[in-house]
């Protein structure tokens, strides 16, 4: 979603700007200069037509600079950061036991991770200098001085609409908040690769081969196992002493009788 409105609000981008060049001879003005601009903001293609308040000729003129090259990166780091976070969501949820069988896949999501974390701070801020460069070419003082009849101080020329960078301003704002998610992210990517979990295998293991061992010693087997000590040759439970002289409780009453 991030990465949406990232590539959304920058290449999604039209805008323009309204000016007026009113001469000394009123027939001559001209006083709803438009200008259209959008991405990826190759401002040098851009042309208008102006008047130069003498007679009838106009002047075809363009604005300055082509910042292209830092809104089509930032773009396409946040289309392909889409695709692969639809990419991971797929895998996450439907292939988890795949993704899991072995290192390779976690060590693969880590590094892709750190690499666009790294490609969202190098964007945001290359598109974040562009963007200020864009403000500047487009803004409609500095445009006015391109016009030849806006040099002579019998002719008026003002800004009648200013371009709004609004959306512009929020790509920017959602490209570092990319870079702040991804960074986040690269810990609980971390914690699925092996260099993670290596360090946490031992002592279970550990644990594990201490329990084996005893449960296998003498507590369990020697003394209170089937095989226990207890529970074989116990005195008191099969052939006691006490059990089988019953016979003198039983023959003691006879004999004592037979006296009498």
């Amino acid at each position: 979603l991030f990465a949406i409105f990232a590539f959304a609000t920058c290449g999604g981008y039209s805008g323009g700007l309204r000016l007026s060049v009113d001469c000394a001879n009123k027939s001559e003005s001209d006083l709803s200069i438009d200008i259209a601009f959008a991405y990826p903001f190759r401002l040098h293609q851009v042309n208008f037509d102006a008047p130069t308040c003498e007679g009838k000729r106009r002047e075809t003129l363009s604005l300055i600079g082509d910042f292209s090259s830092s809104a089509e990166f930032f773009v396409t780091i946040a289309v392909f950061a889409f695709l692969y976070s639809l990419a991971a969501t797929v895998v996450y949820i439907f292939f988890q036991n795949k993704y899991r069988e072995n290192n390779r896949g976690p060590l693969i999501d880590f590094i892709v991770t750190v690499v666009f974390s790294f490609l969202w701070l190098v964007g945001s801020s290359a598109w974040a200098k562009g963007l200020s460069d864009v403000k500047i070419a487009t803004d409609p003082d500095e445009v006015l001085l391109l016009m030849s009849a806006c040099k002579q101080q019998s002719n008026k020329c003002l800004p009648v609409h200013s371009p709004v960078m609004s959306s512009l301003n929020t790509s920017v704002v959602f490209g570092f908040l990319n870079f702040i998610l991804w960074a986040g992210n690269i810990w609980f990517v971390f914690k699925e690769t092996g260099w993670h979990s290596s360090g946490q295998r031992h002592p279970p293991d550990t644990m594990e081969k201490q329990s084996s061992s005893y449960n296998q010693g003498g507590y369990n087997q020697d003394s209170y196992g089937p095989t226990g000590g207890y529970n074989q040759p116990g005195s008191y439970g099969q052939v006691g002493e006490y059990g089988q002289s019953q016979s003198y409780g039983q023959s003691g009453p006879t004999s004592f009788s037979n006296q009498i």
